[in-house]
């Protein structure tokens, strides 16, 4: 019997299946979503959600844990500089998954996708890039109101490929107009 046997086996030794869910965490800690088949998902989630948890004591040790499960140190650092403090206040339930109305072609396996609950995990480069490349109201203002009238009102024009044609073509169109 297989009574209190909870790892899902996936079909794998249990190397393979280590490493396999160690890059899809890696992957879903990247790029913030994965699609991948349901049991590999839920296989993940368990995973994922014990790295958040570690990464929100934010020691030494649980970096070194979180390196030596998860073997690659960049997405360690993604992990702990971006995702675990936006689920500071959260205890548990960090990721979702989301079944996919198709299963995949080839063998009709059912498909998933796993994403963080918070949404899109943005890090902190990149939320001081975008402030600094948008323009406050007045700047905005500013140059909406310095444009000539003659940049307000474009007018549209052909582009010359769009109106240079190839003698069929040409040829084509006098022929339906003579009909």
């Amino acid at each position: 019997m297989r009574h209190l046997k909870h790892t899902a086996k996936l079909g794998r030794k249990s190397e393979h299946r280590n490493a396999m869910l160690a890059n899809l965490v890696c992957s879903l800690i990247k790029h913030n979503r994965v699609i991948t088949t349901l049991p590999k998902a839920k296989a993940a989630r368990s995973l994922a959600e014990k790295m958040v948890t570690l990464a929100k004591k934010g020691s030494i040790h649980a970096r070194r844990l979180a390196v030596a499960r998860l073997h690659q140190e960049d997405a360690v650092g993604i992990l702990f500089k971006n995702i675990a403090p936006q689920f500071k206040s959260r205890n548990g339930g960090y990721t979702r998954i989301v079944k996919l109305a198709w299963n995949r072609f080839g063998d009709a396996a059912p498909m998933a996708i796993i994403e963080w609950c918070e949404g899109e995990v943005v890090s902190q480069q990149e939320q001081s890039q975008t402030a600094a490349q948008q323009p406050t109201p007045e700047q905005a203002k500013n140059q909406t109101e310095t444009l000539p009238a003659s940049d307000k009102t474009a007018e549209t024009t052909q582009t010359p490929s769009a109106t240079s044609q190839t003698p069929e073509s040409q040829q084509e169109k006098t022929n339906q107009e003579a009909k």
